[in-house]
């Protein structure tokens, strides 16, 4: 008896782990690592620039710094994931069994997730050794508010769009409409780019705290909306398979 658990176990754990590195390529795979060189790459850049400049480091400076290289890694899992089944022809697979595109997407999602706040700890370590001892935690866990705001929008609009370019296309256009709306916002809860680390010098630190708070609160509602809302869009399996 306990070998055949111990077969059934051993197997379940083969084919877990079959899963999770198929998906690992799919949602990693391809072009991915263009997002990934250029993210290092302007990563270092402004590391560079925030080195040798004659400006000094701030720790709210060190956000912004690592905030466009974080959007750069979640951009292409979440706008393109569809696209990559299509491409993969496994898309009319994934729609043929019931309730598994749901699950699978919802486990990429979390992977997705899982990886990019583990490559923006690892450049806010980088960033505390080489410029200015920042909460490194703090710093990555503040990151993912935007982070998967953007990640779930261009999730949701990927299964409206159902074209990775199209989604890339309406995402970069809703940045940038919200980077426009910055400085109208400012230290507004509903400023998307809100750094939690720059306390405005005419504000006590308690009505800040309950601001920031705020901020979380919305766009972290938001995103699980709009995460939701693109599982439910799968629904309408005759929109993916023509």
């Amino acid at each position: 008896m306990n070998n055949i658990l111990h077969t059934i176990g051993k197997s379940y754990k083969g084919t877990f782990a079959t899963f999770i590195k198929y998906n690992l390529k799919v949602v990693f795979g391809n072009k991915f690592v263009y997002f990934l060189g250029a993210s290092l790459l302007f990563y270092l850049l402004i590391t560079s620039i925030s080195l040798f400049g004659a400006d000094s480091v701030s720790v709210e400076g060190v956000y912004y710094q690592l905030m466009f290289p974080a959007f750069l890694l979640i951009f292409f899992p979440t706008t393109y994931g569809i696209q990559n089944d299509e491409d993969a022809r496994i898309l009319e697979i994934l729609f043929g069994i019931p309730n598994y595109r749901y699950k699978i997407w919802l486990v990429r999602l979390v992977m997705a997730f899982f990886m990019v706040f583990w490559f923006i700890f690892l450049m806010a370590n980088l960033s505390s050794l080489i410029l200015i001892n920042v909460p490194t935690w703090e710093m990555t866990a503040r990151l993912m508010v935007p982070v998967v705001l953007f990640g779930m929008l261009g999730f949701f609009f990927s299964t409206v769009v159902k074209n990775g370019n199209g989604t890339a296309v309406v995402v970069v256009v809703i940045g940038l409409i919200v980077w426009i709306l910055v400085e109208l916002l400012e230290s507004s809860p509903w400023n998307v780019f809100l750094n939690p680390f720059d306390l405005p010098g005419n504000m006590s630190e308690s009505v800040w705290a309950s601001i920031v708070l705020k901020h979380i609160r919305t766009w972290s509602i938001i995103s699980l909306v709009a995460g939701l809302w693109g599982l439910l869009n799968l629904q309408n399996r005759e929109k993916f398979i023509k």
